[in-house]
């Protein structure tokens, strides 16, 4: 497979490929598809050999009618995507979804009401049927993504809760943790300080080589770290926690923490003594409440090199599917 660089964006139902310029930093269109509704989320295979898109007519606010599962091959050279296989109807509108370590199975997220369902990943890369779970799962309030932790025994539902709105109480957030095998959920453990009130989680990621899982907290506007076990457990309590903005005491209006992505380059990965950089996007829109669900938001993605680093762009390798900020950096030694 080629090493070139391409970027997919969405703008409703359509989804588009831009050849990606890094050294000038220019995207180039060069074509796209259209899913039946509008693109919620993409997710490549780890084969690279296929990117999964959910879409949907439903919005804040907004049930709709139209909620889809689809499969695209994408060509190894030129990163153009074709319809591989049927759509699979999914519940409700989509807001996350995600492939498996194995490649095996799809994991859909939804927020209203939250949920999560589990279809089978069929051999030639297409989407199979969804599977029946065992028991009833602890779904939390407001579900936002959901993904398999790195060794493929758990999976955790990141569940948002609400602001207190128009006369109505918090809901609480959490992380749901849930055991994983053969594309079946248990529930393991509902993971929050306290309560869950006052925690506003919104994405997760992983770090490639350390056991830390670094999880936006997006009502709070902080940074979170946990350690996750061998076993695929999650420890209750943080390692440490960040304010994620510079100024914390002076949050602007309708100022959130959003999706977190970690990138590590070759560099970091062959060296023990490598930092790993963060980034943690944010988007200026409405508070994550009952209220401001209901309506539409805008949101943008930030990525930039850090004052570590030695070289950087904001580029996304051919079929991520998601914005993960390619930024080369220097390694202590």
């Amino acid at each position: 497979m080629t090493a070139k660089t391409v970027f997919y964006a969405s703008t409703g139902p359509e989804l588009t490929l831009f050849d990606v310029d890094v050294a000038d930093a220019a995207l180039q269109k060069r074509g796209g598809v259209t899913l039946p509704a509008n693109v919620q989320y993409a997710w490549p295979h780890p084969s690279k050999r296929y990117l999964y898109v959910v879409s949907s007519s439903g919005g804040p606010g907004v049930a709709g009618t139209t909620h889809l599962a689809n499969a695209f091959r994408i060509d190894p050279v030129s990163g153009a995507l074709a319809p591989h296989g049927e759509p699979r109807s999914l519940p409700s509108r989509p807001i996350h979804t995600s492939v498996d370590r194995s490649g095996e199975y799809l994991l859909t997220a939804y927020n209203d009401p939250s949920n999560v369902t589990v279809h089978r990943i069929n051999g030639d890369g297409s989407i199979g049927e969804p599977l029946s779970q065992p028991g009833k799962l602890d779904a939390g309030i407001y579900g936002h993504q959901i993904r398999t932790t790195p060794g493929n025994q758990t999976a955790i539902l990141v569940a948002r809760g609400n602001n207190a709105a128009g006369g109505k109480p918090e809901d609480p957030g959490a992380l749901k943790l849930f055991g994983f095998k053969r594309g079946a959920l248990t529930n393991l453990a509902s993971i929050a300080p306290g309560t869950g009130l006052g925690f506003g989680p919104r994405h997760l990621d992983f770090h490639p080589s350390q056991p830390w899982v670094y999880v936006s907290i997006e009502r709070q506007n902080k940074l979170y770290t946990y350690k996750l076990q061998p076993d695929g457990a999650l420890d209750r309590d943080p390692i440490f926690v960040k304010d994620t903005l510079a100024d914390p005491a002076n949050v602007k209006p309708a100022q959130g923490a959003g999706p977190i992505h970690v990138h590590t380059s070759k560099a970091r990965r062959s060296s023990t003594a490598a930092r790993t950089t963060l980034r943690c996007s944010r988007s200026t829109r409405r508070p994550a409440s009952r209220a401001s669900s209901r309506r539409s938001r805008a949101t943008a993605s930030i990525c930039e090199p850090s004052a570590s680093t030695r070289a950087g762009s904001c580029s996304w390798r051919r079929a991520s599917g998601r914005s993960r900020c390619a930024t080369a950096t220097r390694s202590r030694r």
